[in-house]
């Protein structure tokens, strides 16, 4: 094998290597579920905030919704700033931050909206962006414009 294939091939076997540290590190804790904090009196959805597995948080996807259980006014922005907002809540309620998230995929309603995402999205993240996804949905829940779900680092 040439130079560049080899240290090609060191470089995916070290990946798959730290990939399989983490699975067997998050693996060996037993999660933490953690309830909504925001849900409605005498409601309870059918899936947890966020789950904690070694030192990984995995939130559930978010909307852009006020404490009333609302969509926030004014379309796609508005939305995004609402649930970035709720995120940033999340991650700190369960000792992360957005500088700790490795990862999101983004659901939007209209995948022309990216655009007008992008410009609040890229508002909360400092000194790097985490790898994501986003794809076009055809309905989300509570007719939203857009929802996010993110994957972050806690602890040490």
């Amino acid at each position: 094998m040439s130079g560049n294939g080899m240290s090609r091939c060191v470089r995916i076997g070290l990946a798959a290597a730290f990939a399989l540290a983490a699975f067997d590190v998050a693996a060996a804790t037993s999660p933490e579920f953690y309830e909504r904090a925001n849900q409605a009196a005498g409601t309870k959805l059918p899936f947890s905030e966020a789950v904690r597995a070694g030192d990984m948080l995995y939130l559930a996807g978010e909307l852009g919704v006020d404490a009333s259980g609302k969509l926030a006014p004014g379309g796609v922005k508005a939305e995004t700033k609402q649930m970035m907002d709720n995120i940033g809540a999340t991650l700190a309620r369960h000792g992360s931050s957005f500088d700790r998230v490795v990862s999101c995929t983004v659901a939007l309603a209209d995948i022309s909206e990216w655009a007008a995402f992008n410009e609040v999205y890229r508002g909360y993240f400092k000194d790097h962006f985490p790898a994501r996804m986003a794809y076009g949905a055809n309905g989300l829940a509570l007719d939203a414009r857009v929802e996010m779900q993110c994957t972050a680092a806690v602890g040490k």
